[in-house]
């Protein structure tokens, strides 16, 4: 086979590729669109904020191999910064207030990144872990935070003024356009020469270094944009649920976030979306039966079951199994 012939041969499988992608997101769109009507907004609105969340963290983890304990506290920051500001100051618009969490969120970012990024491995997820901790204890002794209580009665407000935002409808579409809007900037970073830079650096750090690319620098830029977009969705949520809590700030839900990331697929745009769906669901469906008190044991099995079996998450199970059977 000639080189012309091979070159032929790529370029339709990548417009293959493109024209599945491309079919799917358009069916994934349209259930998005249509499924408030059918499943009540506010847990659609907890899914998609948990996916955000999750996508944020696999940016870190799934594509750069930055494993972080401590994206806990990037989720609550958010959530208090904007509850306290959108509680106390009655002028301030809904969307200020979010983009004032999501900024302090990432300041946060940053302030992890440098302390923690000249680490490797389970000296970095460590340092993460206890920074993350000495914010969990400063949302606990803080007055504003409202304490083990939590900020409770958030206004959801208007949108640019114009959209009332306590309209669950209203609320979800919004919810809906920030978590696409983030998605797409995380599948365009990803496809970027930045991103394929941080594949490198996950792959083979020293081979990286010997190229000659700053990736201490690349690292925590990647660690702040994760930072943004938890900090986002954790800003996101209190709005939704009108309620900012120290659950948001716990190491406890830093695994969580893991296990989404892990079950939905590491290292996939789609897999943590799958994953906080599956999750979310998983933690509903027990909360309402007689297992209610055996969640947190069930999934653990289920992180154990998927790093011994099923590593490549749903996703990556998925996307082999195409591979294999349909080419």
């Amino acid at each position: 086979m000639s080189q012309s012939d091979i070159q032929k041969t790529i370029l339709a499988q990548q417009k293959s590729e493109d024209r599945r992608k491309l079919i799917l997101n358009t069916v994934l769109l349209v259930l998005l669109l249509l499924a408030p009507f059918a499943i009540y907004p506010v847990f659609l609105m907890k899914i998609l904020c948990f996916a955000l969340f999750a996508v944020a963290f696999n940016l870190l983890f799934g594509f750069t191999g930055l494993l972080s304990f401590g994206h806990a506290a990037f989720l609550a920051t958010g959530g208090y910064t904007t509850g306290y500001l959108l509680s106390n100051y009655s002028g301030l618009t809904t969307e200020m207030g979010i983009i004032a969490g999501t900024l302090v969120a990432t300041a946060l970012g940053l302030g992890f990144a440098l302390l923690a990024i000249r680490r490797q491995g389970i000296y970095f997820a460590m340092v993460t872990l206890a920074l993350a901790q000495l914010v969990f204890f400063f949302f606990v002794q803080s007055e504003f935070t409202g304490g083990e209580d939590g900020l409770h009665g958030i206004p959801r407000g208007t949108l640019l003024g114009v959209i009332d935002l306590e309209n669950n409808l209203n609320m979800y579409y919004f919810v809906l356009a920030v978590f696409l809007g983030c998605y797409l900037l995380v599948q365009r970073i990803i496809s970027s020469p930045y991103g394929q830079v941080l594949k490198a650096i996950k792959q083979n750090e020293p081979r990286a270094v010997s190229l000659g690319y700053k990736v201490d620098r690349y690292k925590i830029l990647a660690f702040v944009i994760s930072a943004a977009l938890a900090g986002l969705a954790g800003s996101m949520k209190s709005v939704v649920f009108e309620l900012a809590s120290l659950n948001d700030a716990h190491w406890h839900m830093s695994g969580e976030v893991i296990l989404m990331t892990l079950v939905g697929g590491m290292g996939t745009l789609l897999g943590p979306v799958v994953g906080a769906m599956f999750v979310v669901n998983i933690e509903y469906q027990l909360a309402q039966g007689p297992l209610r008190d055996w969640v947190d044991p069930i999934l653990g099995v289920i992180f154990v079951v998927t790093v011994l079996a099923f590593r490549g998450g749903i996703v990556g199970e998925v996307q082999k199994f195409v591979r294999k059977n349909m080419g």
